[in-house]
């Protein structure tokens, strides 16, 4: 089907769509450094600046598509609603609906969406698509499904063609395999910014990258290696975890700070994910209905619903689609983290000594062990100086 891409960002959503066999015809993309990207990945593909702008869509549009703006979403953002400055952009969406009714619509967005502000962000979404007579379900999936990150997004479906969008994203649920914390053997996941209230923990596999900030500040996470080294790991290894080839993000260095690559890549759709998506859109299975539920008119909204075109349901179902085989996170990463540095460090395990989470004792005893193995180091770098110093 033919594809147009809003709020594309580097293109996370258009490129598992394509890789399913899907044809982007068109992007609208406003932040230069993403742009940049986007000219270099997809040179024959126009790209449209600001969606204000956009007063129509391509004749042949079959799908919209769209990761709109988290920020006015995010736990991690202003949380201002779906009537943000930045996420109220969604609204052109439906604009542009009423100018050319459009086949499908996919769109994608935190998880933290389903309760904030009441549950009015998604309830302003549906309302919009149920008067323009789409029936719609949406779904949280979770990218460990497909690579070693662990990352919650919702994806919401809508149509107005005979086919039951349920049918697309309802298909399938497995149940992931249980994690074995072996000390020995497996790499840990966490945020080492946090520490009091969260940890971000994830066994073999990173929690999600996030999109740091728009001035380049980065927010990687930390990994402990199975030998006790504590990293953060290498932009491209980030692209990677992502679905993204490494050095997807490097164009972006043409019009901007390198950092700015963070933000980029946090920002994405998962690659492996939206093929999930294309491949479902092309192949629509078959839905049980015995999965429905009844859905009240709570303030929180189910992890998975459906709108029939004449009735909401609440719809029991996991975020895992699928269980994608993958190599453990210490052998995926390619490319050499960055230590975790003495300060980082000493700041972590003194923002975990006055939480009330709970850590495995392990954890902390390897955080210990790197912090006084990086400690020496520095030690024994700031005496080799003072030595070359004095021989002078």
């Amino acid at each position: 089907m033919k594809v147009v891409g809003l709020f594309a960002g580097i293109g996370g959503l258009e490129a598992g769509l394509a890789a399913a066999g899907h044809e982007t015809t068109l992007f609208c993309e406003i932040w230069s450094p993403a742009r940049a990207v986007l000219a270099s990945r997809y040179p024959d593909v126009p790209c449209e600046a600001d969606v204000a702008d956009l007063h129509s869509l391509p004749g042949d549009t079959e799908v919209l598509v769209g990761g709109f703006p988290c920020q006015d979403l995010s736990q991690a953002g202003r949380t201002a609603g779906i009537a943000g400055e930045k996420s109220g952009l969604v609204g052109h969406v439906f604009r542009l609906l009423d100018e050319k009714r459009i086949p499908w619509v996919a769109l994608e967005n935190v998880s933290f969406m389903l309760h904030l502000d009441r549950g009015r962000g998604l309830r302003t979404l549906v309302e919009a698509f149920e008067e323009r007579g789409y029936r719609w379900a949406y779904r949280v999936v979770n990218s460990l499904a497909f690579l070693p990150q662990r990352r919650e997004r919702v994806i919401f479906l809508a149509t107005n063609t005979d086919v039951d969008p349920a049918t697309v994203l309802f298909e399938t649920d497995v149940r992931p395999p249980a994690a074995s914390p072996t000390p020995e053997a497996t790499a840990y996941g966490f945020y080492w910014t946090e520490g009091i209230r969260g940890l971000g923990w994830a066994v073999d596999a990173i929690p999600t990258l996030k999109n740091g900030s728009t001035v380049g500040i980065a927010s990687p996470p930390a990994i402990l290696l199975p030998d006790g080294t504590v990293i953060t790991p290498d932009i491209r290894d980030a692209e990677r975890l992502q679905g993204f080839d490494a050095d997807w993000t490097k164009p972006a260095e043409d019009v901007g700070r390198a950092s700015l690559r963070w933000s980029l890549v946090g920002n994405a759709v998962t690659v492996p994910v939206s093929k999930w998506l294309g491949q479902q859109l092309a192949n629509p299975g078959f839905y049980d209905n015995g999965l429905d539920r009844h859905l009240d008119n709570h303030d929180r909204w189910p992890r998975a619903a459906r709108f029939d075109g004449k009735t909401r349901h609440a719809v029991e179902i996991g975020a895992f689609p699928v269980w994608k085989s993958r190599k453990r996170l210490a052998e995926y990463l390619k490319f050499p983290g960055k230590l975790l540095s003495v300060r980082a460090t000493k700041g972590f395990l003194s923002r975990t000594e006055r939480s009330s989470l709970r850590f495995e004792p392990f954890f902390l005893d390897q955080l210990r062990m790197h912090l006084a193995k990086m400690e020496g180091e520095n030690k024994l770098g700031l005496n080799t100086a003072l030595r070359s110093i004095a021989a002078e």
